[in-house]
């Protein structure tokens, strides 16, 4: 069973940066999109930023020019790099692989961000 590990989450003030991690436990194969979402305390779970195969990405209107996915292919990694950071960023990050049979998940790592 492939896992997803995440690391990176924290506690950070307003303005800060944190660079989120996640890793599979085994290769992956036919991965069509990479990408992070989150869930805040009594909402929905909602997409980041995501990147297909190709490279292309998107993201959320309200991370645009502060959150940057990137990935390492050798290491079934991707990251996500978090500046400018806002209370309203709080939430669980969770990074999710997704094939076209199968949708893998992380467990969550929690990103508190203090005004």
């Amino acid at each position: 069973q492939v896992r997803l590990v995440e690391s990176g989450g924290g506690l950070v003030q307003a303005g800060g940066s944190l660079r989120l991690s996640c890793a599979a436990s085994a290769v992956i194969f036919d991965i069509v999109t990479m990408g992070w979402y989150r869930q805040a305390p009594g909402k929905q779970r909602d997409m980041v930023a995501t990147m297909r195969t190709g490279g292309s990405t998107n993201y959320a209107d309200s991370v645009k020019g502060r959150f940057t996915i990137s990935r390492d292919n050798a290491k079934n990694t991707v990251y996500l790099q978090m500046n400018s950071l806002k209370p309203e960023d709080t939430a669980v990050y969770y990074c999710n692989f997704r094939t076209n049979y199968t949708n893998y998940w992380g467990q969550g790592t929690q990103v508190t961000v203090s005004s």
